[in-house]
C-alpha cells in the first residue's frame, strides 16, 4: 500500500480533499466538481492517482454525490465497517493508498444493486481523450 506523509499530503491536496481522503469527512452534496460529470473517462485517486471508476458505471443517483454501480475492477476499491455518527455503513477505500472515498449502500441500480456513492473530492477525471 502506497504512504504518503502528512506534509507532502498537506501541500498536495486542498483542505477539503485532505479532510475527505485522510478524515473520512464528506463534501456538501451538489457541491463537488464531479458530480453531475456526464463526459467519459477514468475516475482517479486523487492521493495515488490509481484508477477506481469509469464514467460507464457512473447514475445519477439523486444524492448529490458521484455514483457509481461498480468500480472499475474488483482490486480498485476496498471496503471497511464504519460505525461512525451511530451508523453501521461499508466505507469504500482506495486500494492503493487507503483513502477514504465514500460509502456503498444497496439501493443501485442493476446488474449489482450497490451504490458506491463517492465524494468528488476524493476523485480526480480523467477524460477518456485526454
Amino acid at each position: 500500500m502506497k504512504n504518503f506523509s502528512e506534509e507532502d499530503l498537506r501541500q498536495r491536496l486542498t483542505p477539503l480533499q485532505y479532510h475527505v481522503t485522510q478524515e473520512a469527512g464528506t463534501e456538501q452534496a451538489f457541491t463537488g466538481d464531479t458530480w453531475d460529470l456526464k463526459a467519459a473517462g477514468i475516475y482517479q485517486c486523487v492521493v495515488c492517482g490509481a484508477d477506481l471508476f469509469s464514467s460507464e458505471t457512473k447514475y445519477e443517483s439523486g444524492s448529490g454525490w458521484p455514483s457509481f454501480w461498480q468500480p472499475l475492477s474488483e482490486a480498485a476499491v476496498d471496503t471497511k465497517i464504519d460505525n461512525s455518527h451511530g451508523m453501521v455503513r461499508v466505507e469504500a477505500v482506495c486500494h492503493s493508498c487507503g483513502a477514504h472515498l465514500g460509502h456503498i449502500f444497496p439501493d443501485g441500480p442493476q446488474p449489482t444493486g450497490d451504490r458506491y456513492c463517492m465524494n468528488s473530492a476524493s476523485m480526480r477525471f480523467a477524460p477518456e481523450d485526454s
